[in-house]
């Protein structure tokens, strides 16, 4: 029975990690790519998923190995570290919180004509409602993976019906015409940047699946979380390239809606709206658990309470949008921090891989350790350039 228990739990964070990755961003970045790079945008995200697995494989082992959560690790590395990591994390969640509510008000307004503010506040509500449920975490798990299932499921058919070249696809994905280095750390970014790539982590912490005996099942839970989002990659990429291919050209004002109209008519553009409301949704209450767990540990209110602080996180984000629309300065400024955070928390954690006192006698393999400073520098030079970027973008 405890199998089975274990089972449904690291499927659950997988579901969680992925939906959190798959938002409207994703969306939007993966049509917008495939449009621009063709069939080489599969090099792209063949890069990037064998960077997210580097990433995420380092991040979960040692999160399970020290039963730690990221930002109580980061404090035993440095103190005070932990708090500036939960603030970059909390700041971003929030930030790209609102940008979720809003695709969930623009999901449901294709859905049923509603306005999306109307499809934010409802779709709030919902997100609300399951983290008052006794048994929350059980329910979140369960609605990340059955929405995980329904995106996939239509944008596979989505990707049938639009007939892309396979086999052109599959030459470039090894040969391709172009390399786009940016698109390779804005996916990177979008998969495993920021809050993402610790919310299945954490969500073993709260479900007691940690220590040196939970590690194969916690790697292999981190790989699925990676396949997951990577096979909705997968099909979206070839659903817009094959549409892309008969010369259509996409709406710029929303890209992935057109991808899914021009393949599949108006019964595929009432399809976007499900997929994009089921991406934000997901993503709303990913973020919510994830920043709210970065604090918990760092006070007893926030720990006692954690429910309502969630609550309360995505009432915030709710009301921004409702009120104020989505801040677009404000998410330059975040997305350039969210560059930051990948390669500050991942190379914090490869430094815990070698304390004793955060570790005990656990051995970190030697390649993964250099896998992962090798995403550490990539990442930092590409996060630093963003920022650089995206100040002077702010004050325009």
């Amino acid at each position: 029975m405890k199998k089975q228990s274990n089972a449904s739990l690291l499927l659950g964070a997988a579901f969680l990690m992925a939906t959190s990755a798959i938002g409207p961003g994703f969306l939007t970045q993966t049509t917008v790519f495939t449009e621009t790079l063709l069939a080489s945008f599969g090099f792209v995200i063949l890069i990037s998923i064998i960077i997210d697995i580097g990433a995420q494989m380092n991040i979960w082992r040692i999160i399970a190995v020290s039963e730690k959560r990221a930002q109580d690790i980061a404090n035993d590395v440095l103190p005070g570290l932990g708090y500036f990591l939960a603030a970059l994390i909390v700041m971003g969640g929030l930030a790209f919180n609102i940008g979720n509510i809003a695709g969930a008000g623009l999901g449901t307004n294709v859905i049923f004509g509603i306005s999306p503010e109307l499809g934010a506040l409802l779709s709030g509500i919902l997100a609300i409602g399951i983290f008052l449920v006794k048994e929350a975490g059980r329910l979140m798990d369960r609605f990340t993976q059955i929405l995980g299932f329904v995106m996939i499921g239509l944008t596979l058919y989505v990707m049938f019906t639009a007939q892309p070249p396979v086999g052109e696809a599959v030459v470039k994905t090894f040969v391709p015409d172009k390399i786009d280095i940016l698109a390779i750390i804005t996916l990177v970014g979008g998969t495993v940047g920021g809050y993402i790539t610790f919310a299945g982590g954490h969500r073993l912490i709260d479900a007691g699946v940690k220590g040196k005996e939970a590690l194969p099942e916690v790697t292999k839970s981190s790989v699925s979380a990676i396949g997951i989002a990577s096979i909705m990659r997968i099909f979206l990429f070839l659903a817009a390239l094959g549409v892309v291919s008969q010369g259509l050209a996409l709406d710029p004002s929303n890209p992935p809606a057109s991808v899914f109209q021009l393949a599949a008519g108006n019964i595929g553009y009432k399809m976007f709206g499900v997929v994009m409301w089921a991406a934000a949704i997901t993503s709303v209450v990913g973020a919510a658990y994830t920043s709210v767990s970065f604090i918990r540990t760092l006070s007893p209110a926030v720990e006692k309470y954690h429910k309502w602080v969630i609550v309360g996180f995505i009432a915030i984000s709710t009301f921004v949008f409702v009120l104020v629309g989505k801040p677009v300065k404000i998410l330059v400024l975040v997305g350039s921090l969210n560059g930051l955070i990948l390669p500050i928390a991942l190379g914090v954690m490869l430094i815990a891989a070698y304390k004793t006192k955060i570790v005990g006698d656990y051995k970190h393999p030697l390649w993964m350790t250099i896998f992962g400073v090798i995403i550490v520098i990539a990442m930092s030079y590409m996060g630093v350039y963003s920022l650089i970027n995206g100040i002077p973008e702010l004050f325009k």
